[in-house]
Parts: structure tokens; C-alpha cells; sequence
């Protein structure tokens, strides 16, 4: 910068300076401190330009107190980083070295919570020493959060409390202060493991049910009059507005508890008779949910791991909502999430977070789409792109092509079965002679749930009634020969007690495991799409071929073994 004075030279001989210009001290050094901003605002600039990210200077800059609330003071003095712009749309932070990865990890954590865009840029310590005095301005310094801190003797004391649904409803009579009814529904939520908590305005009264193993279960009533201060504490806690009642609302909130957070999605809708009020429970674990423990076959686990090693094509899992289909991609994701590979995710919404994985959630009040988005998603240059849903036939011929060259693409369809899932790709447009190569494998897959391994009840072939009779020598008509001579080695089959136990909480049933079906797409598949013989039927009779598993044959199997019931298969596949 050659039309600054050299700082070091006027310092070593400021008394000549003073002399000659006839200032003051204070005139003098008000000028000095100047020319030291200036040079530090030009490094900051060359600095930014080096690593290719945007310069800010922040000394005029109106930063509202909005903004300086999404960072905390103390970790903004640490890391050198703040927030000098926030809105419900958008995030802009500004750091010494952007580069950091704590500093990433903020931007990602903010941009996921308030689900809005993000940028960061480099600003200069002088910048960053004026906003840091603005910090002193704020009545109240620390960050604002959403998340309710849960104390662990809190926990322990609902967990300790909840036997079954009888002791949930004591818990509840004796309480009378808001904040401890809704601690002991969450609480009781995650001890019981309940994926979703129902909270449903009748004409006379208010219940309480939990989801557990895809099952509704009214669990207790809650007190009328308490029930809009409830109501208003969770709209509170979930960043919703109090006053609209008359319009669907959606929101979320995280308990933080050691082992691993819990991600509360909250969603309200106006009814007859009041709100209903759904809370959606994710835990998050850092370990994952791994492919052997989803309750594959061993052939059907082998044909998966093969599939899932391949470069590039499509593995898609098929399925209606509720049946495992995003826990199944995020557990192929554990296995293929090493270094040296990037994984990029279009989800809606993003329900859980894997570390080393990109991942993005679709806005539709933004224009941000499946197809857009997986469009934009290509030009990052990705190895593996897992896509939350195809939908439509925009989102899929992006697939495909990206399948075609080089990229392995995991994604999910709303079909029946496996085999629905080419006559759906067909009937959305696609170009037979495009889907044909592009496609690995289809999986169809249901959730069925475990027999409480306590009380389940064992009964032998010939004590079935005879419509579960015909079912079952149907199924095994068409059963691979090595899996048929499996079950016919034992014709036992288990159902589940009525009155279940003490560790099954009365209903008979803990846990849920999948019943899968996969179909490689081999030369005789290949061809049927060429020739357009691709009906449901023709499929399945060429997977047959194969010595291919069909859900209900697989469920049949794990009936034999004690794992499930055959009420439980006939139930989600019928």
C-alpha cells in the first residue's frame, strides 16, 4: 500500500512529527491509530483474497442485537467469529479465519436451526474489537437457544416413575406446574422409546398417546384446564407463534442429555374442539444405525454389500411412510461415509445428523426443490448423493443421468413393493433405454414389530386356524428351495401374549426389525425394460428365477425363529 507512510519509521521518530506539524498529543495519536486501522483493514483484505472468501468491514456496520445473540460473547472473544446479520431468511457471520473448523461447525449448526441461507467472511481485528463492545451493550450477553437443558436427576426420576401407561397418568395428576408436565411427557417419551407424542383435543377431554413400534397407544388424560398453557409452552419452547390457532404450524427444539441429543419436530393443527399437537421424538446417536443390524438375510445383506460397493448407479428403497426406508439409506451411509469420499444429502427435512456428510433440507417457500437442489448438488462434485424422496419426473432424470456418469445415487419411492418401483420410474416418463443401466438394485422393506422375547407364546402348524394355513403353503410355494427346507425344519411358529409383561409394558410386543426383498437388475431385467415387459408380475417372476426373497417369505422366516408374529406380517403386508 505505497501511499501510506511507513508506521515503523514515523513511530521511531514521532517527536520530529509533533515538532514539525505542530499537533497536539492527542491530535497526533488519533492519526496514528488511523493509519494502523487502515493497515490492518488492507491485510485483513489481501488476507480474504488469499483464501478466495469475501471481505466485510464492520466499524460503520449496523449490527443489531439480533444478530449478536446467535453467538455467545465468550465464544466470539475465543474464536475470533460473529454474527453481524440475522434474519428469518438470512445468516451472515464474519470471522478473523473463516477456515476454522469450529468456525464451520458453528455455521452449520446455525444454518440447521434456523433454516436459512449462510455465508461467512473475513474481517480485521479492528472490526471484530468494535463489535465486540457492542456485546456490552445487550442486557442479557448470552446466546439465545431453544433447547431445553433436561437435568439428568429429572430424567432418571421419570424413568425410574414409568413402569406402564397407568404410572405416566400418576405422574401426571400429581403435578401442577407446566414445565414439570411437560418434562415428564418427554421424559416418558423417551423412556418408553415412543417415535411420536399425540397431544388431541376432544369434546371433553384431552388425550395423551404415544407411538411405539409404529402402534398408537392413549397413554393418559390430561387436565382440561391446563391444557392452552401446555399448549403455549411448546409453541414457546418451539419458536411457534402463540396467537394463531387457527392455521397449521410447524417448529422444533432439541433436549440436550448426555448420550446423545434428542431433536423435537413439533407440529400443531387447528381441530374441532382445540389444537392437536404432534411431537416427533429423533434420537440422535453418533453411532448409527449399522446395515447388519436392520434384519436383513444373510443372502439379502451380501446382494446389499455388493450392490452399495459398486461406483455408481442407483439403489433405490421402496416402501410407504413409516417403514424404515431413511434409517435403512443412513445406515449404507455409516459404511460408505470414509475419507477421501463426499456424500452430499437432500433431505426434507433433515432428520438426522451424520458427521463428514453434507447435508441440505429442501425449502419450498424458497423455491428450493428436489430437482433444484439435487441440480445444484451435482456441480459440488460428489462421489455419493443421497436424495430424500424422487418425486417427480425432473428429480429423477437428474438421478439417472447422474447414475449414468459416475456418481452412486441412494434415494426412496413410494411404491408397494421392489417390484413397482420400474413401472413407477416408466410411468413418470423416464427413457427405458436410460433407466436400464442406471439402476443397482430395488428394496422393498416393512417394519414389523419384535415379540417381547418375556412373555411370546410358541404354537405349532397344526393348531393355526386354516385360513393361516392356506397363507403360509402359499408363501411357500414360490420360496427359494434352501429357504423352504429352513422352514419346513421346524413348523413351530410364536404369537404374542394378549396380556404381554411387566417388560413390554402389557403390550406383548418391544422394538421393531425389518422384512426385506432386494432385486439386482441383471441382463433378464435389463431386457424387459428394453422390450417394455415390465409389469409388477413379469418382474417378480424373473427375480423368482433368481432365487429371490419376497418380503412375506422373509417375514415367515423371522415368524419361525421367534422374532416376530405372523399377525405382525399378515398386518403390514397383506
Amino acid at each position: 500500500m505505497s501511499d501510506l507512510p511507513n508506521i515503523n519509521n514515523m513511530l521511531n521518530d514521532d517527536s520530529k512529527l509533533k515538532v514539525s506539524s505542530g499537533e497536539t498529543e492527542e491530535v497526533f495519536d488519533k492519526k496514528m491509530t488511523e493509519i494502523k486501522e487502515k493497515e490492518l483493514e488492507t491485510k485483513a483484505q489481501r488476507f480474504a483474497a488469499e483464501i478466495n472468501y469475501p471481505h466485510i468491514n464492520l466499524t460503520k456496520f449496523p449490527v443489531t442485537h439480533d444478530s449478536l445473540k446467535q453467538i455467545s460473547k465468550e465464544i466470539a472473544k475465543k474464536l475470533g467469529v460473529v454474527c453481524f446479520y440475522y434474519d428469518s431468511d438470512e445468516i451472515r457471520l464474519a470471522a478473523l479465519d473463516p477456515r476454522s473448523e469450529e468456525i464451520k461447525e458453528i455455521l452449520k449448526d446455525l444454518t440447521l436451526k434456523k433454516n436459512a441461507s449462510s455465508a461467512i467472511y473475513v474481517i480485521s481485528e479492528v472490526s471484530l474489537k468494535r463489535v465486540m463492545k457492542l456485546y456490552d451493550t445487550l442486557p442479557n450477553i448470552k446466546a439465545v437457544t431453544k433447547d431445553i437443558e433436561i437435568k439428568i436427576e429429572d430424567l432418571e426420576k421419570v424413568s425410574d416413575s414409568v413402569v406402564d401407561f397407568k404410572s405416566i397418568q400418576g405422574l401426571l395428576k400429581n403435578s401442577k406446574k407446566i414445565s414439570e408436565f411437560l418434562t415428564i411427557i418427554l421424559g416418558a417419551g423417551m423412556k418408553t422409546k415412543a417415535s411420536d407424542v399425540h397431544i388431541e383435543a376432544e369434546e371433553g377431554q384431552i388425550i395423551l398417546r404415544f407411538r411405539l413400534d409404529g402402534i398408537l397407544h392413549d397413554v393418559a388424560e390430561l387436565p382440561k384446564d391446563l391444557f392452552k398453557k401446555l399448549l403455549s409452552r411448546i409453541k414457546l419452547q418451539s419458536s411457534l407463534k402463540i396467537n394463531i390457532t387457527n392455521k397449521p404450524q410447524d417448529g422444533r427444539f432439541t433436549i440436550k442429555k448426555p448420550g446423545g441429543d434428542v431433536d423435537v419436530r413439533v407440529s400443531t393443527i387447528p381441530t374441532v374442539y382445540g389444537e392437536s399437537i404432534v411431537m416427533r421424538l429423533l434420537f440422535q446417536n453418533d453411532e448409527g444405525v449399522k446395515l447388519e443390524d436392520l434384519g436383513l438375510s444373510k443372502k439379502s445383506f451380501e446382494v446389499l454389500k455388493r450392490e452399495i460397493e459398486r461406483p455408481n448407479g442407483m439403489i433405490i428403497t421402496t416402501g410407504p411412510t413409516g417403514s424404515g426406508k431413511t434409517t435403512t439409506l443412513y445406515s449404507i451411509l455409516h459404511i460408505l461415509n470414509k475419507p477421501g469420499v463426499k456424500i452430499i444429502t437432500l433431505e426434507d427435512p433433515v432428520e438426522y445428523r451424520l458427521e463428514g456428510v453434507n447435508q441440505s433440507q429442501i425449502d419450498k417457500s424458497k423455491d428450493y426443490t428436489f430437482a433444484k437442489g439435487l441440480r445444484s448438488i451435482l456441480r459440488q462434485d460428489p462421489d455419493i448423493v443421497m436424495v430424500g424422496e424422487i418425486r417427480d419426473l425432473e428429480t429423477a432424470d437428474i438421478a439417472v443421468q447422474a447414475a449414468l456418469t459416475g456418481h452412486l445415487m441412494l434415494s426412496t419411492l413410494h411404491t408397494n413393493n421392489a417390484a413397482g418401483t420400474i413401472p413407477r420410474f416408466l410411468a413418470m416418463g423416464l427413457k427405458p433405454f436410460l433407466l436400464a443401466p442406471s439402476l443397482n438394485c430395488m428394496m422393498g422393506q416393512r417394519l414389523v414389530r419384535r415379540l417381547c422375547p418375556h412373555c411370546k407364546k410358541e404354537i405349532n402348524f397344526t393348531d393355526l386356524d386354516e385360513d393361516k394355513k392356506e397363507k403360509i403353503k402359499k408363501i411357500m410355494s414360490t420360496m427359494p428351495v434352501e429357504e423352504k427346507a429352513e422352514v419346513e425344519k421346524n413348523m413351530n411358529f410364536f404369537e404374542s401374549n394378549e396380556k404381554g409383561c411387566k417388560k413390554c409394558s402389557g403390550i406383548g410386543y418391544k422394538g421393531r426389525i425389518g422384512i426385506y426383498e432386494i432385486y439386482t437388475v441383471g441382463k433378464d431385467i435389463e431386457n424387459a425394460i428394453s422390450e417394455g415387459n415390465v409389469s409388477e408380475s413379469n418382474i417378480e417372476e424373473l427375480a423368482q428365477s433368481q432365487g429371490f426373497l419376497s418380503m412375506v417369505q422373509d417375514g415367515l422366516i423371522k415368524v419361525t425363529k421367534g422374532i416376530t408374529s405372523l399377525d405382525e406380517v399378515f398386518r403390514v403386508i397383506d
